[in-house]
């Protein structure tokens, strides 16, 4: 599932080309991807608008229109965005195309649960904003009787974090995600809010863990996989303590760590 690090990187792959460019027709071949609006009302209130920005909230891709309106893309398990020739042929699971006269958009999606609406949830800080702070952070640690797992997937809490960052974060932290929030100490909250920027800027400059399904609108793959020290590792040796990783379920997500040195 494409998270913060991800989309930002299909965010700065795409925006050079497709910014400023009108968007000619568009042709939508399986309805249910687009939320909340009919696919001739979505039809109508993009075709025709330029491409003003290209922004990204937490996992959401946000697409400003003229006409003062904005597209918000959520790629969701298995979403694609890929920019091709005008022409290209459609994929099987090319499940909308977007029409800029040279170049076309294409969404992808195997799993289906990815779409295009035109309203934004309710989310919190981007955690390598300037609003995202250590001072937040505790407090909103110190409010919460959930585990540090559930803490970070809670996209109200902090925007962008799936289950692969989530891991790797509190790998980085030390941290068991097991342990609930508001039971850490000053110490530990500053060095889950170190793990947190570091991570996730590490997974910006990687552009991304491709690992299944995941591109960028290049269609080429991120590298952040290969810095991975817990997740998708169960059974492997702790890169730290030489124990033995394991696998459990926290938060209703697969979950890898290390018991022994992740406190």
């Amino acid at each position: 599932m494409p998270e913060l690090p991800e989309v930002e990187t299909i965010k700065r792959t795409l925006a050079p080309k497709i910014v400023g460019k009108t968007i000619y027709r568009v042709e939508v071949y399986l309805p249910k991807i687009i939320k909340n609006v009919s696919v001739a009302e979505f039809t109508r209130r993009v075709v025709g608008k330029e491409i003003l920005a290209l922004k990204r909230r937490g996992k959401y891709l946000l697409i400003d229109l003229s006409g003062k309106e904005t597209v918000t893309v959520h790629l969701r398990m298995t979403g694609k965005l890929l920019i091709l020739p005008n022409g290209s042929p459609k994929e099987k699971h090319t499940h909308a195309i977007f029409d800029f006269g040279d170049l076309e958009l294409h969404f992808n999606d195997i799993r289906q649960f990815g779409g295009f609406s035109f309203e934004m949830p309710e989310i919190g800080p981007e955690p390598l904003d300037d609003e995202f702070t250590l001072e937040y952070l505790k407090t909103k640690l110190k409010a919460s009787r959930k585990n540090l797992k559930a803490v970070l997937l809670d996209q109200k809490i902090i925007a962008g974090i799936g289950n692969i960052y989530a891991d790797e974060i509190l790998f980085e932290a030390g941290l068991s995600p097991k342990r609930i929030a508001a039971g850490l100490s000053e110490d530990e909250a500053e060095e889950l809010f170190k793990a947190i920027r570091k991570v996730l800027t590490l997974g910006i400059e990687h552009r991304g863990t491709s690992i299944r399904d995941y591109v960028d609108a290049e269609n080429q793959q991120g590298s952040f996989q290969r810095l991975l020290k817990v997740y998708g590792k169960n059974g492997s040796l702790c890169v730290r303590c030489n124990k033995v990783l394991i696998r459990e379920r926290h938060a209703g997500r697969s979950t890898h760590y290390c018991p022994h040195c992740q406190k």
